[in-house]
């Protein structure tokens, strides 16, 4: 059981670690541990639990997962023998009791009707748990017998509850109390002690006995090291208390600012307390308290273990009172992981509670070696990026468009740029400066920081001068490569590790490759057709240089992509170059792809995060998912492998945790599909969702955040602005407008409501005087003396409404009747003075501005635009810029209409009053065309793009939704606007979408809206030939009926066929014709198969070589034919598809090779070499053929050979080549030796890591395990091994330094040879002595390696 812990090794070794979310804030109660050193707390919806062990040493141990809402409650068992169970309480109004050991649930209730905020185990009966809610209600819950009582105190919330000889003390909301913590002690001589901790900042013992307080220490107010004491500390405070077992003259209580003090009850009158941790600075929290809750170790020592507003669980020797370890959480997601490439093993993570940590990863005494950085941040960090050179200089980007730089090895704030992103900052990379900054003068940086934001703009940003502006490299590439159109919105930057090469992901999918120092873009790949989130580089220290070109990229679909650049950089085109087929494709993802990794330690493994939850290891040479991980809850975010460790991995996620995770661990080896997708999808839905809870109608609505924030993002934001939804805004609050009901009454009964309506009188003008006037009689007598006296006074000129007009007017305002002070003020003859109160009111009308010109032209101009001004704050934008029309401003009306996204009125406006070469017209079409486009509405952004005479755009954002119907239009569109090559290029991607789809007619068609595609066509027709001469063989699954009219019919030998429907279709007769066609096709090159290559596509690559063997044919060019043809079998033989090869062999050489070898003619032709390995295939394919029929169930007596067989056989000497067989053994060796050398290395890189990390007390031992690991006897069996190897390679190639074999594969010819002799074995006498002579001798000289030793010791012994 949990109660009696295992002995634990706690030795530097490589293990899974996890950096968890922060412990829950504002709980009286949300961990506690066990004797045995079982120790958990709540995070956010689950419960982390923790193996506290000798010191220093704690591990995770499980997780608590089963409520949807945040966990505000957890208690263990304290009775011996049950430690493993414990119970929690939520949000979700469930109290669940688990078992530790299986993480299970092992019953629950859901009693409460309201929030539960205290829960607590008592100590005295076994299966009791108590639980209180937010208006004052009591649950017992017996949990053996499944009873349950509840008591009612009042209500008010119950923040806290603690046994003490079957009695519950509960603390109550107060005005003067609102938190606290109540800890029981142990009855003393004088009766049972209560101890309480409030807000009013003192800590009272209350003797129960005689129902008042004893005593009352007041909280000190404690300096900090270079600093005064926060002002808002007081408001803040969370006194939490714990009264040590066994010890009652001691209290342990927390301070203001997250420090801990240890009371000494019996010192009266002089300091009572002990500091925690007072010799150290630095080791206490930084913020308040929330738990404090003792654990007893194996070896009884006595522990405290605390949680802290900064996010740090701290560990506490109660023998010492110092702090034995801490350890870190995360308070937001995991945006970004990044390694320093200097300081190998730093670990930067970037988190959305607006700090940076830097994790030690090759800490030795601490495993959780993380420091915090958060000057000057104040946003969610979004990326990261170390120097490449520069050690401790570290790049950040946050999520309000901030870029700066911090030095981890100062306490100094960062350098912000001064220039920000207008969105999220989503990438950051360090690459060589480009102009202007290359062209500057003096001193300049040899390495410059590009950010790549949310609004699609790359900035270049000088880490000299940061103060200075930053430069948007999009002007750079318009100038450089002439662009007239609009450059795509950029969301990925990647650098190659050579600086020489720059990759810009695009919104709508594509990627662009540039060349320094002038950014010439060589390469656009169009393979992508959603967002690009991720593109990575292969690294350049692999075994193979060629692998360095190798490019990764992930997007918003499930599908990563890897691109071979290797050709395409070494030719240095003079004009960009179109790539539409991937090297390699890696499907298995089940939502967007967030970033990919590769491995620094192997050659093309990669590592991809996803949304689907899990993190995938892929072998990309070979398209073979290789480990999957699905330790996170939730969507991952980031991935990095570790440097130093080819087994680990990091990993995080939108859970708040990073995960180091091995991959020789994990169970599985692709993502989940199907059943295990969903239920994946159910453990990442049971996160916590924001609930809305209903408010009062608000007076403005407040944006609603792209990002949920649960836990403690939001804590963070209550602590300083107060109480906030989860990320939740309700409505505006509109009042419904009543419709008028409709009625069918008399005409009589409209007369009478009339009548009635009339005699309503009017409000009066003159209010003040018609209520004096309706006083008493005795008042008006008095009021006629008084004005009669004031009347004929000498000097006094007084008239009847002179001293009370500026009293009715102000008496209009305040009672909400502004027309009627406006027409009093109308009546003085004020017009100007009205206009002017209005406007500062907001209460301009039409009326008003109407009469306005009586006072002047600049009146009227003044008074138009402050009406205008009025109306915009009142949302009447359309009506506002018809006002500004009457005093002619064109520009600011289509201004004001574009800038509240009225933009088909903007371009009305501007049509009827601008000239149509006027550029604001243009501007408003591509605004509006580029809001669409975001929008998904791609066929009016198409035609506004139009509008702006940008064609080559409206193209493009038509092709961006990838069906075959708008790439189609797409393609017809850049046809007739004269853009060909993106015409080309959109008709054949539309005809092979509807390729996969098995429409035939629709492809053909698609092909037809592009001269230049008239080879594709040819391909397109021997592809849909070959497909229904398999469908009517029934060697195809799938079937079709969109066959074109002339796949049927025809009859004969299938090249004639073929020739014959080129001839009648495509009007191909004359050897001119097959030529164009010939050169069309030779421009296209496709990458070679590999036993994944998906069916569709690698019976289009095969057509497109059996094309080129046909037309090379027809112009009598047979060198070209033979090799065209070889390269179709050597894709059949590489994907594994023996069907495919041998339908190719009959289709196209039905009588064998011999009247290929007759048309070659003499023997010195350089395709000779080419022949021979197409002859050597087509008899290795009969030769399989044979050996298959030999299998049937017959009796060997009964097998006689046929002429055919006969013939086979014999022409099976011709594989038998000893040249070939030699360097298909060299081949072999090299690959072992490459296996050798990848082995030897990482032994050597662990045993540098056990050097480079040795210190401390474990440093003899790790020296000891050094020597072990460089001393093995293994080492010196593999440099003989390794030696042996390399002189047999370096015999090979002395002895055939001809590489002419290397151009063309062979079958091999060690297989064969064991095929032959399996034959006469089987049938005797059917091969020859000789035959099996030489495959014997040819077995025994090449037959050394892994692969062929077993079977040569079984033919050859």
């Amino acid at each position: 059981s949990l109660c009696k812990t295992p002995s634990w090794n706690y030795k530097e070794k490589q293990e899974p670690r996890t950096l968890p979310p922060s412990p829950n804030w504002y709980c009286a109660r949300c961990s506690d541990a066990v004797p045995g050193g079982l120790f958990g707390f709540a995070a956010r919806t689950s419960v982390f639990l923790v193996r506290v062990g000798p010191m220093p040493g704690y591990f995770f141990v499980g997780e608590l997962v089963g409520h949807t809402e945040r966990v505000s409650g957890f208690t263990f068992s304290h009775h011996p023998g049950q430690y493993n169970l414990c119970a929690t309480s939520s949000d979700d109004g469930t109290v669940k009791i688990w078992d530790a050991e299986t993480k299970t649930v092992v019953t629950e209730h859901a009693l409460h009707q309201h929030t539960i905020s205290a829960l607590h185990w008592s100590p005295q009966v076994k299966d009791l748990i108590v639980s209180g809610d937010e208006k004052g209600v009591v649950f017992c819950y017996w949990l053996n017998r499944n009873d349950s009582q509840h008591l009612f105190i009042e209500p008010r919330t119950i923040f806290c509850l603690t046994f003490k000889n079957k009695m519950t003390f509960s603390t109550l909301e107060e005005p003067e109390i609102p938190n606290g913590k109540v800890i029981a002690q142990t009855p003393v001589t004088n009766g049972c002690y209560l101890a309480t901790g409030s807000k009013d900042q003192t800590i009272r013992i209350w003797s129960c006995s005689r129902g008042r307080g004893v005593m009352i220490l007041k909280l000190p107010f404690l300096k900090r090291r270079g600093g005064g004491i926060d002002p808002t500390i007081k408001e803040r405070l969370w006194l939490t208390l714990h009264w040590p077992k066994d010890q009652p003259t001691q209290l342990v209580s927390s301070c203001f600012g997250g420090e801990l003090l240890l009371w000494d009850l019996t010192q009266s009158w002089r300091r009572k307390f002990t500091l925690f941790s007072a010799s150290s600075e630095g080791q206490n929290h930084s913020r308040i308290v929330f738990n404090l809750c003792p654990l007893q170790t194996e070896d009884d020592k006595q522990l405290l273990l605390s949680t802290s507003m900064d996010r740090d669980v701290k560990c506490w020797n109660m023998a010492t009172l110092e702090c034995c370890w801490t350890l870190p959480s995360l308070g937001g997601f995991a945006y970004s992981l990044a390694f320093s490439p200097v300081d190998m093993g730093c670990l930067a993570i970037g988190v959305g509670d607006g700090m940076i940590r830097i994790w030690n990863t090759l800490s030795i005494k601490n495993n959780y070696d993380v420091k915090n950085f958060w000057q000057g941040v104040k946003s969610k960090v979004t990326a990261l990026c170390w120097h490449p050179t520069k050690e401790g200089c570290l790049a950040f980007g946050t999520d309000d468009g901030k870029v700066g730089l911090y030095d981890t090895y100062s306490n100094k704030p960062p350098q912000i740029s001064s220039t920000y992103h207008k969105k999220t900052v989503y990438t950051l990379a360090w690459g060589p400066p480009l102009p202007p900054i290359a062209l500057g003068e003096g001193d300049r940086p040899s390495l410059t920081l590009y950010s790549c934001g949310g609004e699609g703009i790359v900035l270049q940003h000088n880490p000299w001068k940061l103060g200075g502006e930053a430069y948007d490299i999009n002007k750079l590439i318009r100038d450089a490569n002439s662009i007239k159109y609009k450059l795509p919105v950029h969301t990925e930057i990647s650098w190659k590790a050579d600086g020489k090469i720059m990759a810009l992901g695009n919104e709508d999918g594509s990627i662009e490759i540039f060349q320094v120092p002038n950014l010439k873009l060589i390469c656009t790949i169009q393979q992508h057709h959603k967002l690009v989130n991720t593109i990575s580089w292969h690294h350049e220290h692999g075994s193979q240089p060629e692998l360095s070109y190798l490019m990764a990229s992930g997007s918003n679909n499930a599908v990563i992509y890897v691109h071979n650049l290797k050709s395409v950089i070494e030719s240095n085109p003079e004009s960009p170059v179109t790539i539409t087929e991937p090297y390699r494709t890696l499907s298995g993802h089940t939502a967007k792809i967030t970033s990919v990794a590769w491995s620094p330690h192997h050659d093309g493994r990669l590592v991809s995060a996803s949304y689907d939850g899990t993190a995938q290891v892929w072998d990309t040479l070979r398209e073979e998912p290789l480990c999957n991980f699905r330790g996170h809850r939730g969507r991952l975010l980031c991935v990095a492998w570790s440097p130093l460790d080819p087994d680990c991995i990091y990993s995080g996620a939108d859970d708040f945790c990073v995960y180091k995770w091995l991959t020789s661990m994990q169970e599985h080896s692709r993502p989940p599909q199907g059943k295990k997708s969903i239920e994946l999808e159910k453990k990442r839905l049971s996160q916590p969702k924001p609930k809305p809870k209903k408010k009062k109608k608000p007076t403005s609505r407040a944006p609603i955040k792209q990002e949920v924030c649960d836990g403690n993002e939001d804590e963070s934001i209550r602590e300083s602005s107060g109480p906030v939804e989860n990320g939740v805004s309700d409505q505006e609050g509109e009042e419904e407008a009543r419709e008028p009901e409709s009625s069918s009454e008399s005409l009589y009964f409209y007369y009478i409501s009339e009548s009635l309506t009339k005699k309503r009188k009017a409000r009066s003008m003159l209010p003040l005087t018609t209520s004096l006037d309706h006083r008493s009689k005795e008042e008006l007598h008095q009021d006629c003396l008084v004005l009669a006296t004031a009347k004929h006074s000498k000097g006094t000129k007084i008239g009847f409404l002179g001293p009370y007009i500026v009293f009715w007017e102000l008496g209009h305002l305040e009672n909400g009747h502004p027309e009627l002070f406006h027409q009093l003020m109308l009546w003085k003859g004020d017009l100007k003075g009205v206009l002017q109160t209005a406007a500062e009111r907001g209460e301009l009308t039409d009326t008003l501005v109407a009469m306005a010109p009586v006072a002047g032209y600049q009146v009227w101009l003044w008074a138009v635009e402050a009406f205008a001004k009025q109306l915009c704050f009142q949302d009447q934008y359309v009506k506002a810029a018809s006002h500004l029309l009457s005093i002619h401003k064109v520009y600011e009306a289509v201004e004001l209409l574009k800038s509240n996204h009225f933009y088909r009125e903007a371009i009305a406006v501007a049509k009827a009053r601008l000239r149509p070469e006027d550029p604001i017209l243009k501007d408003l079409y591509l605004t509006w065309g580029a809001i669409l486009e975001k929008d998904g509405h791609y066929a009016v952004a198409a035609k506004c793009y139009l509008g702006a005479a940008s064609a080559y755009d409206a193209a493009k954002v038509l092709a961006k939704k990838g069906d075959a119907a708008s790439l189609k239009t797409a393609a017809e569109l850049a046809s007739i606007v004269g853009e060909d090559e993106l015409s080309s290029s959109l008709a054949l991607r539309c005809a092979q979408e509807l390729l996969l789809a098995r429409n035939w007619v629709g492809a053909q068609e698609a092909l037809k809206l592009h001269g230049s595609l008239k080879g594709q066509r040819l391909v397109f027709c021997l592809l849909e030939l070959l497909s229904k001469h398999l469908e009517e063989r029934q060697l195809s699954e799938a079937k079709s009926s969109s066959y074109n009219a002339w796949a049927a019919g025809i009859e004969g030998p299938f090249v004639e066929r073929v020739t014959a429907v080129w001839k009648s279709a495509f009007s191909l007769d004359t050897p001119e014709q097959y030529q164009a066609a010939l050169q069309q096709l030779q421009s296209i090159k496709y990458p070679s198969a590999t036993n994944n290559t998906p069916s569709k596509q690698l019976l289009l690559h095969i057509c497109h070589d059996l094309t080129l063997a046909v037309l090379s044919q027809q112009v009598a060019s047979w060198d070209a034919a033979v090799e065209a043809l070889l390269r179709a079998v050597i894709r059949s033989y590489d994907s594994g598809n023996f069907t495919i090869m041998q339908e190719v062999h009959s289709a196209f050489l039905p009588e064998g090779c011999g009247h290929l070898r007759d048309k070659l003619g003499e023997h010195q032709s350089p395709t000779i070499p080419a022949f021979k390995s197409l002859e050597a295939f087509f008899i290795y394919g009969h030769l399989y053929e044979f050996w298959w029929s030999l299998s049937r169930p017959s009796p060997k007596s009964n097998v006689r050979l046929t002429e055919a067989s006969k013939q086979i056989l014999i022409t099976c000497k011709e594989l038998f080549s000893e040249k070939h067989a030699s360097l298909q053994n060299s081949q072999r060796t090299v690959a072992e030796v490459q296996e050798t050398l990848a082995e030897m290395i990482r032994q050597h890189q662990k045993s540098q890591v056990c050097k480079s990390t040795t210190n401390g007390p474990d440093e003899n031992e790790s020296e000891q395990v050094a020597e072990q690991s460089l001393s093995s006897p293994q080492r010196e069996c593999w440099c003989l091994s390794l030696c042996r190897s390399m002189w047999l390679i370096c015999k090979c190639f002395l002895i055939h330094p001809c590489v002419i074999f290397q151009t063309w594969p062979f079958p091999d010819v060690l297989e064969c040879c064991l095929i032959l002799l399996h034959i006469g074995s089987q049938c005797p006498g059917s091969v020859t002595q000789d035959m099996q002579q030489q495959a014997q001798e040819l077995l025994q000289k090449y037959g050394n390696t892994k692969v062929y030793k077993r079977y040569c010791q079984t033919f050859c012994t």
